[in-house]
């Protein structure tokens, strides 16, 4: 039986467009197969930020941020944890991941017309010791024209691969198994879905119209993860986080359903660091929804106070943009699920960023006049547009009409108007103070020591309570569910491990699908702008590799 391809690309997203771009430079003849309809090409990574880690870049060294690959490396393994015997192929990637971060990886993009935003970002500070969780230095960059920006080049390599007769993309194929005639899984099947005119990120039609086998030397697997399937999510759920909370909100569509990470290792694979995941605690339901339960999730500057379900502050160091992960055990062992951001109009100006291309028309549109005029504006369009629409958000003059606003949108008025009046009322005092015991004073003063953050990210500090600033605002976060960490175990050359760790023949995987790379290359967090990274190192590592291994 004759081989239909060299190759079969299964998902459609960033990882998997970059693999097949490195399947054409090499000649290989490939089949790209996703379940969704052509208007979704890309995946996730259209709907992203677009932010990109690296490491002692241009951009860094021009705003005098000193960085390097041990500075890098400490940072990642001290936030991966990394403590399992499984954990031998995704510290290998973490390694070679950062190598690529302070080596070829700005250049490579560069090198394809992708271009970044000069201002860099302080994501995932930690705030524990210096071995410990967290970026030392802000490393987080931002791709000028977004999630969409970083696609493009991708997608224009594999188009050129169809105009030149090598590369078939099939739409709406959907896989339900993998299998082998020879010695080799060289076999996929699966069923074609009826066309769907959906657009980008709705839910399309699962209605089968029939079905499909094609075969080839080599398949590789960049399908995603669990984010916009809430039954896995939970089942997955990690101890160490608690009780999995009942109400989440959707940071992804419901395509990114984990549904070929089962096929996958029904055909043999091992997948591990199944319990790693990464959920966003500052999630806000979608004024104006894509997809079913569209979460957005808040970038936050250093100054909100952040507040339990009862009005409590949060321990020290989870402040706003310090450690997602350590905030989401205790929200989840709190006994609720919500927590409060109290700010007011001068520091939501000052310091939102939602995340997402359709968020920031500027950004995602590469207007340098967009640009400014945010930076001009007292809110940004978008964030004022949830300011006005926002089941999630309540904006009063005085207090008292905050808290009554607080009260009503949860199912026990939990938040005491008094107390948290002297919550607030303590930590205004502390701004005055030059010395301050106040550690989150401290980490807003500190961030403002960054020339980036004193321009677009950090308030100058000043009274919450001070009525020039105002209106008060307060927006109730969610779960939002987002990126799995563990995946598929692969080795430095992406092939597919089985559970004797011999290279399943004949498979590969890349993007969330293998952990971003070894089943786990984040091992318990990620340091951020490594997810859209880490689909284009992975799912370039597995195209030349597969290319290589075909005849």
């Amino acid at each position: 039986m004759a081989y239909d391809a060299d190759v079969i690309v299964i998902g459609a997203g960033l990882a998997g467009l970059a693999a097949t771009a490195e399947l054409v430079d090499a000649g290989r003849r490939v089949i790209l197969v996703d379940q969704e309809p052509e208007q979704s090409l890309g995946g996730q990574a259209h709907w992203s930020f677009g932010g990109l880690f690296f490491v002692d870049s241009p951009e860094q060294r021009r705003l005098r941020i000193k960085d390097s690959h041990a500075l890098a490396l400490q940072d990642w393994m001290g936030t991966a944890a990394f403590d399992r015997p499984e954990d031998h192929w995704p510290r290998k990637w973490a390694e070679a991941y950062v190598d690529f971060a302070a080596g070829e990886k700005r250049a490579w993009l560069h090198g394809q017309g992708v271009r970044f935003f000069p201002v860099v970002g302080w994501a995932e500070r930690g705030g524990y010791d210096a071995q410990g969780h967290g970026n030392s230095v802000p490393r987080f960059h931002i791709t000028w024209g977004t999630g969409p920006g970083l696609v493009a080049p991708f997608e224009r390599r594999v188009r050129e691969g169809v105009a030149r007769g090598l590369v078939k993309i099939k739409f709406r194929h959907r896989v339900s198994g993998l299998s082998r005639s020879a010695g080799s899984v060289d076999t996929v099947t699966g069923e074609i879905l009826e066309p769907s005119d959906a657009e980008r990120g709705r839910a399309s039609s699962r209605e089968a119209t029939g079905s499909f086998e094609f075969r080839a030397q080599a398949v590789i697997v960049t399908s995603g993860g669990i984010g916009g399937n809430h039954d896995l999510v939970r089942a997955n759920w990690p101890e160490r986080l608690g009780t999995p909370p009942e109400r989440m909100v959707s940071g992804v569509p419901a395509h990114v359903d984990g549904r070929m990470l089962g096929i996958t290792e029904e055909a043999g694979a091992r997948l591990i660091n199944r319990d790693r995941m990464w959920h966003y605690t500052e999630g806000i339901q979608n004024w104006n929804p894509i997809w079913d339960n569209h979460g957005i999730r808040i970038l936050p500057g250093p100054s909100s106070l952040w507040l339990d379900a009862r009005g409590d502050r949060l321990p020290v160091p989870l402040f706003p943009g310090f450690d997602t992960l350590g905030t989401l055990e205790h929200i989840m062992k709190s006994g609720y699920e919500y927590t409060w951001f109290v700010l007011n109009q001068r520091i939501i100006g000052k310091e939102f960023t939602l995340s997402g291309s359709e968020q920031n028309p500027d950004l995602t549109g590469k207007s340098v006049r967009g640009v400014i005029d945010r930076a001009r504006a007292d809110v940004a369009a978008p964030v004022k547009a949830f300011m006005d629409n926002g089941v999630d958000f309540v904006v009063e003059k005085d207090l008292s009409s905050l808290v009554r606003g607080m009260n009503a949108l949860t199912k026990e008025p939990l938040i005491d108007e008094a107390a948290l009046h002297r919550t607030i009322a303590a930590r205004d005092r502390e701004i005055r103070n030059p010395f301050t015991k106040d550690l989150q004073v401290t980490a807003i003063r500190g961030a403002r020591k960054f020339l980036g953050d004193r321009l677009i990210r950090a308030a100058a500090p000043h009274r919450i309570l001070d009525p020039k600033a105002g209106p008060l605002v307060a927006v109730r976060l969610n779960i939002l569910t987002r990126k799995t960490l563990g995946g598929l175990e692969t080795d430095l050359s992406s092939r597919v491990l089985t559970q004797g760790g011999q290279p399943l023949p004949g498979v590969y995987a890349a993007g969330e699908a293998a952990g971003f790379g070894g089943g786990g290359v984040h091992g318990y967090r990620s340091l951020e702008g490594t997810f859209l990274g880490g689909c284009l190192f992975s799912g370039r590592t597995a195209g030349r590799a597969a290319a290589k291994s075909v005849s």
